[in-house]
């Protein structure tokens, strides 16, 4: 008896995560490593696990993702907005939950670009009058 697959897109700044949702034991498996092993923070694993939490799906399901692009800290919001998308697939109700949490946005928040003859996007270099 072959499981159903649920698949969705997230994505965080320059990441984007493919999630596959299929029933099992709750083992969560980022670019073929345990997640526990790619994500060494405890506040990353915990912002992956929030869509799971909040909808009391924690152990019902296993979530097998790729992610590329971008840093740990945006791997970890598109893996969560990917699980949140995927979750939807699997039962519509969960929607309303999701959608309170704020788990179902994308963020749009992306990185200022660096201007010309500054240090950075705002900062500026040490002004001198004389």
């Amino acid at each position: 008896m072959a499981s159903i697959q649920f698949n969705a897109t997230g994505r965080r700044k320059r990441s984007s995560a493919r999630v596959t949702l299929v029933s099992g034991v709750g083992r969560i498996v980022v670019n073929g490593r345990e997640f526990e092993n790619y994500f060494p923070r405890e506040t990353l694993r915990m912002i992956i696990r929030q869509p799971l939490q909040v909808t009391g799906m924690l152990g019902k399901y296993d979530v097998k993702a790729n992610v590329i692009g971008g840093g740990l800290s945006g791997q970890a919001g598109a893996l969560r907005h990917g699980i949140a998308r995927a979750l939807i697939i699997v039962d519509t109700d969960l929607k309303t939950k999701l959608k309170k949490e704020g788990l179902l946005t994308r963020d749009p928040r992306e990185v200022e670009r660096k201007k010309y003859g500054q240090k950075g996007a705002r900062k500026r270099f040490q002004f001198s009058k004389r």
